[in-house]
């Protein structure tokens, strides 16, 4: 692999919204030690990329999940004729899956044509137009529209914000990172609570839910601005990075993998995507952890609230179970990092998830113990979303083939969302009818459990074939997966 050739190419590509740029090698040399070399890079990154992006997946994760406040707010009443029979509000919350499923494989696959500021940049200030148009609703329609756009240029986001960590960061960097960015989900539910509250006090001339959108949706169009100009291209055409730092960055990129230079998609890695009977077993486990969090992101608020509590109380306290997810992801997505090992976590964390269903489902009358269940819930589903995240981000080989793959068990996964939406309806409250729908997430759980198990073991059999076949490799040396991905003979899987 000739890096001078990733150093010298793409420096044609003039953009007078380029990123912050640092055109001229600084006259102070370099560390001689690699390792430092390395360190400082990843830290001038993680500054540069990951405030960005967690912000950005902040307000996403709001914007797609605050109906289920607004619903608390009058939202039913004003636009949906009040609404009793909740379908109408289950079609709205489901109407954002729609465009999400069909658009997220096609729209990250064209993403590797554009570079990644403005790809990603407009998709955010889009989406933020669409959720401050829901203010502006007045009708069932109006809603589905703005909804259905939210999922276009939210679909456009996702998975191409998966695939550009795996630009910059390691497999053993990766899930950490990843955790950062998916853990602002657990914030977003923690500050999204907060926020509602505050707005249910907020004495103004419109409806307390439509400050809400206008407030959650205008900081997005904001930071996709911001976006344009700061979020660093790809390591060989960025000017973010000095000439030096560019090599580091592009080595890195080939750790036990190799990346693309430039626009390029490989059609036989996108066949091999669609081949590829892990992806839909990912999709299986993706299906059952989203029905979860779908079904507890849009009815939480709701569900607190048939406890006895206030609307406003029921807001505020769906903030701690939130704040305890984002912590146990953190700790776990570190720990797979550092341990080189995501199924057998993936495979505790689902179980978490799943007993706290299981408990729910027992104490219906026991509103202390419900309420304790919500936190393993969230704990297990949120951590079980950022390993499954991860643990594909590296094991697809190749660019394509992730471009491909990732949104294509996410597109299986988003399914369970739609799927979660409907679980509780309004006519079997306001003490909802427990016991089959629990049982039914607590299942899909445990499925995805037994699902991570059976490809973690999958993982390590190929290693082992592998190595006994072509003996171990360097971990950190480059493998030529530009024809067979994750197929190649030198390319290790994280179990």
């Amino acid at each position: 692999m000739d890096f001078n050739h990733y150093e010298h190419c793409d420096r044609r590509q003039d953009d007078p919204g380029r990123e912050d740029v640092s055109e001229i090698d600084p006259l102070i040399p370099l560390d001689p030690d690699p390792e430092v070399q390395e360190r400082r890079l990843l830290r001038k990154l993680d500054k540069r990329i990951l405030p960005i992006l967690c912000l950005l997946y902040l307000f996403a994760y709001l914007d797609r999940s605050n109906l289920g406040n607004a619903r608390l707010q009058g939202l039913p009443g004003d636009v949906l004729g009040g609404d009793p029979t909740g379908v109408l509000f289950d079609w709205v919350n489901s109407a954002f899956f729609f465009t999400y499923i069909i658009l997220q494989v096609p729209f990250t696959v064209i993403s590797k044509y554009y570079n990644p500021r403005i790809w990603i940049g407009y998709s955010a200030i889009f989406w933020g137009i669409c959720s401050t148009s829901m203010a502006a609703a007045h009708t069932f329609t109006g809603l589905m529209i703005t909804r259905l756009g939210l999922g276009t240029f939210e679909a456009a986001f996702g998975g191409s914000v998966v695939l550009y960590f795996s630009f910059y960061y390691t497999k053993t960097e990766c899930g950490t990172r990843i955790a950062y960015w998916f853990g602002f989900a657990a914030v977003a539910g923690a500050f999204g609570g907060l926020i509602a509250y505050g707005i249910q006090h907020v004495k103004v001339s419109i409806a307390n839910w439509r400050l809400l959108f206008l407030l959650e949706g205008t900081p997005t169009i904001l930071l996709g601005l911001l976006c344009l100009f700061m979020l660093p291209d790809r390591p060989e055409s960025t000017q973010f990075l000095t000439a030096a730092e560019r090599k580091i960055a592009i080595r890195r990129m080939h750790k036990g993998t190799s990346g693309d230079f430039g626009a390029v998609v490989r059609q036989s890695h996108v066949i091999a995507a669609f081949q590829d009977w892990r992806i839909y077993v990912g999709g299986v486990i993706y299906f059952g952890l989203n029905c979860a969090l779908a079904s507890l992101s849009a009815f939480l608020p709701t569900i607190i609230g048939t406890m006895g509590h206030e609307n406003a109380m029921a807001q505020l306290m769906t903030v701690p179970p939130y704040a305890m997810a984002g912590f146990v992801l953190m700790v776990t997505s570190y720990s797979s990092d550092r341990l080189q090992i995501r199924g057998p976590l993936l495979v505790c964390t689902s179980g978490i998830g799943g007993l706290g269903y299981m408990i729910m489902l027992g104490a219906t009358h026991q509103q202390d113990v419900r309420y304790a269940a919500t936190f393993l819930i969230t704990s297990g589903t949120y951590s079980s979303i950022g390993l499954m995240t991860a643990w594909f981000s590296h094991n697809l080989g190749s660019e394509t083939k992730r471009a491909t793959g990732i949104p294509l068990y996410g597109a299986i996964g988003q399914i369970g969302a739609i799927l979660g939406s409907h679980l509780y309806p309004l006519t079997e409250g306001p003490a909802y009818t427990f016991v089959l729908r629990s049982f039914f997430s607590a299942s899909l759980l445990f499925l995805a459990a037994l699902c991570a198990l059976l490809l973690s073991v999958s993982f390590r059999l190929d290693n082992m074939q592998r190595d006994q076949q072509y003996g171990k490799p360097d971990p950190d040396g480059m493998v030529d997966t530009s024809e067979l991905a994750d197929k190649a003979p030198g390319f290790r899987y994280v179990p």
